[in-house]
């Protein structure tokens, strides 16, 4: 944070400068001091986590371009989905899990038939998942990854249902279109899985236990012995 004094300090409250999204309001009053204008700047970046977060995730599971320019205060990731096509996402700084802005960059061949499916599905936008799920399921396809996470997660379809992500159903609760949230233990399987999907097959199996809100059975690929908590009793009851 870059701080500069007018003459009529502290009459008049500071000007801040700072590389971030966008700057705070200042409180001031004529009793106000330099620290309590530091305070409010640490209140603002905690209120920024999320913003980062979300950046953070983008970086993290999507192909972003130019990354080098980026910095902290940047609100906008072009991301390459795939067939000489990209889209450029403006964040909403204030509410980074909202629907964001969406300029789409390629031919138009290439470009249209995305932007159908981006106005035709963005309405299913829902704030209670990521960026780069929400992304994947409007628009309908499994989104390029970035090199070391394709490197260090093979494995992301469902052993069960082989899907990456579950379908959009009221149904499924806060798991509707979830990714696969669960991995066997065995380091020589290491499947991943739905939780809906692998709690439904021990349920079918007749050796499966369960302990108060735990299921324990076994992988269905290698036989390991697995455990799963059932978030929802009311939904596996």
């Amino acid at each position: 944070m870059e701080i500069q004094l007018d003459k009529t300090y502290p009459q008049k409250p500071p000007s801040v400068s700072a590389e971030v999204p966008y700057i705070f309001n200042v409180k001031w009053s004529v009793k106000s001091r330099l620290k309590d204008l530091v305070q409010q700047f640490r209140e603002h970046l905690e209120e920024l986590q999320e913003f980062w977060s979300t950046l953070e995730d983008i970086d993290h599971s999507l192909c972003v371009t130019n990354k080098k320019k980026l910095s902290r205060a940047t609100t906008c990731r072009q991301i390459d989905i795939g067939n000489d096509c990209s889209i450029m996402l403006s964040i909403n700084a204030r509410d980074p899990r909202s629907l964001p802005e969406c300029r789409f960059m390629g031919s138009g061949p290439v470009v249209n038939p995305v932007r159908k499916l981006w106005l035709r599905n963005n309405k299913r936008w829902m704030k209670d998942k990521t960026l780069p799920e929400n992304l994947a399921f409007i628009l309908e396809t499994e989104l390029p990854r970035p090199s070391h996470v394709l490197e260090n997660d093979q494995q992301v379809e469902c052993g069960i249902c082989y899907a990456q992500y579950l379908p959009i159903d009221e149904e499924l609760g806060s798991r509707s279109g979830a990714g696969t949230d669960h991995t066997c233990d065995n380091t020589s399987c290491g499947r991943a899985f739905h939780t809906v999907c692998l709690v439904d097959w021990l349920r079918s199996i007749t050796t499966t236990r369960q302990s108060f809100d735990v299921l324990f059975g076994n992988c269905p690929y290698c036989s390991e012995p697995v455990a799963v908590k059932l978030n929802d009793k009311k939904k596996h009851v």
